[in-house]
């Protein structure tokens, strides 16, 4: 059963818009609100006082001033004065979960036009801000002293991986240099540059241990970035074709880390089930994924959460070929986190943006020779937070 069939109502992303991501400090972040907005709008093929509700998401955590956002949006038009907006915060998954919001309110008839909108402005702050704010969004380092912030967290979960199954240390190098690779064709990219797997693969100068055993390259880069999608029920005569949302779920986790096992991603797992099932499709129906590889350890078990390996089998599917682009499931074709950039409140829509026009057959030179289904996976904290979309080209 799908959405449609579910809900008796589409849900359709009519119109997209993206910004570059990357170190963007002629960008404020009204700027890039106003950006991506607008594009979203006009690619729709509708005029701004058709928008009937704003979700905005965004995490912040301190590191702007300006912590009210919601109503940027509104700077795009007159016409937008008054529209009921809000700003969604779910850690590094806010850009999904704006994006479920705005779902929500067309299936419950409150709206028939949402604009949703995923923003971040990081580069300007210093990194021990930047720091300090991603940890807010772990229950045990919160407020806490941390010389590698998120990416020892999730460093500590690759040394229970590794515990537990083996060394990973190569496939990490070769996940990021994949998506590295990809990135090259990206005009959005923030890291747009081949390095190669054994430059990935090797601790050097140029890519140092940030906390063993994860690289600076096995790390998504702190980015500015928006990106913005426009959600109907009916096609809008826009600049493309809409596509479908044909299913979705969301699931959380316990926060405290020992109520957890560090390598099971266990509601992630039930985020990917719940998307499937709503979609009534599952792996073998899908053409490609954009999955949060804010590490690339999160790349590897996202392999075994969704069901593409079993437990501690994820490097099979790197070592066998099937995430690359020729593979049976390319997975981060975009370049993902790791080399598209992290943005951490726009990620989640972008990821929706670039599969909308994978479908739709305007990526560019991203563009996969038949992309017709996709999935859609973004996740806040260590495997807390999770949200899966599936698209379908109509």
């Amino acid at each position: 059963m799908s959405l449609k069939e579910q809900f008796g109502k589409d849900v359709l992303l009519t119109g997209w818009g993206h910004s570059r991501f990357g170190k963007l400090t002629e960008e404020t972040l009204e700027s890039l609100i106003v950006q991506v907005a607008t594009e979203a709008i006009s690619n729709a093929g509708i005029e701004a006082g058709q928008i009937d509700e704003i979700y905005l998401g965004q995490f912040n955590s301190g590191m702007m001033p300006l912590a009210f956002p919601s109503s940027l949006a509104l700077q795009v038009s007159p016409d937008l004065a008054n529209v009921a907006a809000t700003r969604v915060e779910n850690a590094c998954a806010s850009g999904s979960a704006a994006f479920q919001q705005g779902t929500k309110s067309l299936l419950a008839g409150t709206a028939r036009t949402v604009l949703v909108i995923g923003a971040e402005k990081m580069t300007h702050a210093g990194a021990d801000v930047v720091g300090a704010a991603l940890l807010g969004a772990d229950y045990d380092m919160a407020g806490q002293t941390s010389t590698t912030g998120f990416t020892g967290l999730f460093a500590d979960v690759a040394k229970h991986y590794e515990k537990r199954y083996g060394p990973v240390s190569d496939v990490l190098g070769t996940i990021a240099a994949k998506n590295h690779l990809n990135g090259v064709d990206n005009p959005y990219a923030q890291l747009r540059k081949d390095l190669g797997e054994e430059f990935c693969r090797t601790v050097s100068d140029k890519n140092p241990m940030v906390a063993d055993p994860l690289r600076r390259t096995d790390c998504s880069p702190v980015s500015d970035g928006a990106a913005a999608v426009v959600l109907s029920t009916s096609p809008t005569g826009g600049a493309t074709a809409p596509v479908r949302l044909a299913g979705f779920g969301h699931a959380n986790d316990f926060f405290p880390a020992e109520r957890r096992d560090p390598t099971a991603f266990a509601a992630t797992r039930v985020s990917w089930q719940r998307a499937l099932a709503m979609a009534g499709v599952g792996l073998e129906d899908l053409d490609f994924a954009e999955v949060h590889d804010c590490f690339t350890i999160a790349e590897l078990l996202m392999y075994e959460a969704m069901g593409l390996t079993g437990p501690g089998q994820g490097a099979r599917a790197v070592t066998e070929g099937w995430v690359f682009k020729d593979g049976k499931l390319p997975i981060n074709v975009s370049g993902g986190l790791k080399a598209k950039g992290h943005p951490v409140g726009a990620t989640g829509v972008s990821q929706h943006v670039v599969a909308a026009m994978q479908l739709t057959g305007t990526a560019g030179d991203m563009q996969l020779p038949t992309a017709r289904r996709a999935a859609v996976q973004n996740m806040g904290g260590v495997g807390i937070a999770n949200y899966v979309s599936v698209l379908e080209a109509v």
